[in-house]
């Protein structure tokens, strides 16, 4: 538990999770499928059983193309998903409110 994100650490470490806080971990980058499964800590398999929704959705979008891989990267025009992020900085400043009042 020390090392979950705020994110993680209220919402629980299910696969959809541990790939959003990814995402929104690095937003500025765009990823194959495979580097998100795996950064994320979530089998590949498991990734593609939610993957379309995220996409669907409009939570993900593709970016480019590069040899057979498509990436893809977190959708910061989404309203949902700056909410999103918005809120896990308000998780990671209250969570840092915290430790310092601790220390």
């Amino acid at each position: 538990m020390e090392n979950e994100t705020p994110l993680i650490q209220v919402f629980g470490s299910n696969p959809v999770m541990k790939v959003l806080d990814f995402l929104i971990s690095f937003q500025l980058f765009d990823y194959p499928l495979t580097e998100i499964a795996r950064k994320s800590e979530v089998s590949y398999s498991t990734l593609q059983t939610f993957w379309s929704r995220l996409e669907m959705n409009k939570i993900v979008i593709k970016t480019r193309r590069i040899g057979k891989s498509d990436l893809y990267k977190l959708n910061t025009q989404n309203p949902a998903v700056r909410q999103l992020i918005k809120m896990d900085w308000n998780l990671i400043k209250g969570s840092e409110k915290e430790i310092n009042t601790a220390v």
